[in-house]
């Protein structure tokens, strides 16, 4: 499990395919100093495993799926992607719960700067629209974030300095694709509110 709260900026060093899987080595050198084999490292919001580790990189597999539900320009040799370590027992819960396990992406609409801080509005798929609600929590490349705009197909966040500065978001321009993780809480409540409806109907 994972908050949100980005440690470090990493970069993609390179990309294996291995049949309809990519084996990357992901440059993280904060992650890679506490990780063991076997733990989870979250790479803009994709939680992934260590298989292999050097003094500043680490190995991990990435699977056809993930492949087909996460934004495919993260997965080039010298792309920059946030970084955060699995959280541990007792650790400050400074984000919100996110899993890294990202329900699709979403494509940015515009980055419109506004005093001291940025607002960056996303376009919707249809499915993800339903989860994301007025100041709920919105996983975006990694980053926890707080829903400051909603509407039927769109939502909007808006990034204060540190958050521009500390993550990939501060380098989002229209037409980038993000990958988003909808909050866990909200997709319990559709699939028992499906459910519901079909026993009562």
């Amino acid at each position: 499990m994972f908050t949100g709260i980005i440690a470090e900026r990493g970069v993609i060093d390179a990309v294996a395919p291995t049949g309809d899987s990519v084996r990357v080595v992901v440059r993280a050198p904060k992650a890679v100093s506490k990780a063991r084999h076997g733990d989870s490292i979250a790479v803009s919001g994709v939680c992934l495993t260590v298989v292999e580790s050097t003094a500043d990189t680490f190995t991990a597999d990435v699977m056809g799926q993930t492949l087909q539900m996460s934004n495919p320009a993260q997965w080039t040799a010298g792309a920059a992607v946030n970084i955060e370590s699995a959280m541990a027992m007792g650790d400050q819960l400074g984000g919100h719960i996110v899993q890294g396990h990202v329900d699709g992406t979403a494509r940015v609409v515009s980055v419109t700067p506004s005093g001291d801080w940025t607002v960056i509005r996303f376009a919707l798929d249809p499915a993800h629209a339903p989860l994301i609600v007025d100041k709920g929590s919105l996983t975006v490349d990694g980053v926890s974030l707080t829903v400051s705009t909603v509407g039927d197909d769109w939502c909007e966040v808006s990034l204060i300095p540190e958050t521009l500065v500390a993550t990939t978001l501060g380098q989002l321009i229209p037409g980038q694709l993000v990958n988003i993780e909808t909050d866990i809480l909200a997709r319990h409540v559709a699939r028992l509110a499906h459910f519901d409806k079909g026993m009562t109907s």
